[in-house]
């Protein structure tokens, strides 16, 4: 995005001074006659402009503020403050969901169930999917793939998942709401869960929970999970150590070395009474297959696993067979056991949620040995926010370094710099008024702000440098370069604003989850930046050089008192500003 921006800058600059004016140079011709009639039309134009509407409404405005500085700051602190105090109001996400077309249905049954059962479960959803007149199409997908377990079935048979595509994204909440409340008339399908298909908005809230010992990460994680749930911002809460698959466990007892048994050998048997013993592989047809010898008679139930005949024993005489849980999966971290609860949030304050979630963790009272961290969501949007943030300082400090070198000065710069807080003001009461949430597009919006906002403060204050180069005093060249750049600034800043209506009425399309939010900013900020570039600005340079010449008076006064000159009394400053021929460019 930033090198996109530089790139069409760079050419728009080349343009601009090579272009525009041989173009200026064809079509801008000058009026015929002398010098004189030109000076006349030049005088005509000047009343014009001074006569219309906008410099009636403008320049009282600028008048005033400059005579009364004091209560201009005061103002302008008060809009400050104001901006500010409108913060906590601001909702806070990662990214807008944006217009989705995708959703995800994810169904679980029971631990154990079987492919086949899991199958008919999923018709049943299926058939929900195929009723639904808003549905286009979908594709599911029964069980998942893992390693095998005892009698050959899979770890994730129990499970479904959906893949539906609506027919129009506008139907999304609706067509969401319609399928879960059709899945919940339903029996013997399992637990159903509906989230975003595609896009940044189906990420998920989620706390990490690390303990050393299982038993201690079962109950951390169980309390965290009972904990969350209780947000009321917060859908389809789940852990992944609240399912576990039954297994069977064999394990020798005293009499399996008696028999010439130990575990190895008993595992090796077990494996191939239940699904065969690997023997090699072959080519078939130009396809490497296995090569599998099995049982005639391979076991099937847990009564035939321990009638195994092994020699003069069977293997429920040797070894203990019984039915155990088993987890779906293990996950460590650094070392430790951990497990993660994962909640869905509701709406678009993703921020307010993670708040809540933040200070619910801080208050859980966990096992010993456990901790508990918030990632998913939560964490993208911080670390995005902060580095975002340094981006805006780096910005600042950048733009202030190449003002300071172009005005040589280090007061001045930071006079058009005051453009860049005020546009906040905007910003935030237009994403308030329009109720977009403040995330990743809002943020880089607000960086280039920091770029835009003062380009017109530059125009402005360089030309009232000109006229005090000519001549005029402070206030008088600040009113008339506030005269003169009234128009162009208002010109740039209402072109840019229109230009980016499109994207924050969200006309762009399927890109209207990072554009709407990005033109908002960007609109707001520059409304209110515009206002206080020609009013705020002004007044601060007037106050500062005012204050600066009168400092440069009383040291001059010093001097000319201890060399014997009498004192001069210096000629008033803020008189009523005349007629000032326009700057050359």
């Amino acid at each position: 995005f930033s090198l996109t921006v530089t790139a069409a800058l760079l050419a728009s600059l080349l343009v601009s001074l090579t272009v525009v004016p041989v173009l200026s140079f064809w079509f801008l011709r000058a009026p015929k006659g002398t010098p004189e009639d030109a000076a006349e039309a030049r005088r005509i134009a000047e009343e014009k402009e001074a006569a219309s509407k906008l410099q009636r409404l403008y320049v009282p405005v600028l008048r005033f503020a400059t005579r009364r500085r004091i209560t201009s700051l005061v103002i302008a602190a008060a809009v400050l403050v104001a901006t500010f105090g409108m913060l906590p109001l601001l909702k806070t996400n990662f990214f807008d969901a944006g217009e989705q077309e995708v959703l995800t249905v994810k169904q679980k049954l029971e631990p154990g169930t079987s492919l086949q059962a899991a199958d008919e479960a999923a018709r049943k959803v299926e058939q929900v999917l195929i009723d639904d007149k808003g549905v286009k199409d979908y594709q599911v997908t029964v069980g998942s793939s893992g390693f095998m377990a005892a009698f050959g079935g899979g770890t994730g048979a129990n499970q479904a998942s959906y893949q539906v595509t609506l027919k129009d994204a506008k139907d999304y909440e609706a067509a969401q709401d319609r399928i879960s409340g059709a899945l919940g008339k339903l029996d013997g399908i399992g637990d159903t869960s509906i989230t975003a298909g595609d896009g940044f908005g189906a990420q998920d809230l989620s706390v990490v929970v690390k303990a050393s010992d299982a038993d201690v990460l079962k109950k951390a994680s169980e309390a965290v999970r009972t904990e969350v749930a209780t947000i009321k911002d917060v859908t389809d809460v789940q852990s992944d150590l609240a399912q576990s698959v039954p297994r069977i466990a064999v394990t020798p007892n005293d009499k399996a070395a008696a028999a010439g048994f130990d575990s190895t050998t008993l595992g090796g048997i077990v494996a191939g009474a239940v699904r065969g013993t690997p023997a090699g592989s072959a080519t078939l047809d130009d396809t490497e297959r296995d090569i599998v010898i099995k049982s005639a008679r391979p076991a099937a139930t847990m009564a035939e696993l321990k009638a195994l005949p092994l020699g003069p024993v069977e293997l429920g005489d040797i070894a203990t067979v019984e039915l155990v849980p088993g987890p779906v999966s293990m996950t460590r971290i650094d070392g430790q056991r951990a497990a993660t609860i994962t909640a869905k949030p509701v709406g678009d304050n993703t921020g307010a949620v993670s708040a809540t979630l933040a200070s619910k963790i801080d208050a859980l009272d966990l096992p010993d040995g456990a901790t508990a961290t918030i990632g998913g969501v939560s964490e993208d949007q911080n670390e995005a926010f902060m580095q975002l943030g340094l981006a805006m300082l780096a910005a600042i400090a950048i733009v202030f370094m190449l003002l300071v070198a172009t005005f040589r000065s280090l007061v001045q710069p930071l006079i058009l710099l005051v453009s860049v807080p005020f546009a906040a003001t905007g910003a935030i009461g237009l994403l308030l008024v329009t109720g977009t949430p403040l995330g990743v597009p809002a943020m880089i919006g607000l960086l280039m702000l920091i770029g835009i906002v003062v380009t017109n403060a530059i125009v402005l204050i360089d030309l009232i440098n000109q006229y005090r180069a000519q001549g005029l005093g402070i206030v008088e060249a600040v009113i008339e370069g506030g005269r003169h750049r009234f128009r162009p600034i208002l010109m740039t800043a209402l072109a840019t604003i229109f230009a980016l209506l499109p994207m924050a009425l969200g006309v762009t399309g399927d890109g209207g989850f990072i554009s709407q939010p990005l033109g908002v900013v960007v609109i707001g900020g520059l409304i209110s930046s515009t206002v206080l570039t020609l009013v705020l600005v002004p007044t601060l340079y007037a106050m500062v050089e005012l204050r600066k010449e009168r400092r440069a008076e009383k040291k001059a006064a010093k001097r000319a008192a201890k060399a014997g000159v009498p004192e001069q009394q210096p000629e008033p400053k803020e008189e009523e500003p005349r007629e000032a021929e326009p700057a050359k460019a």
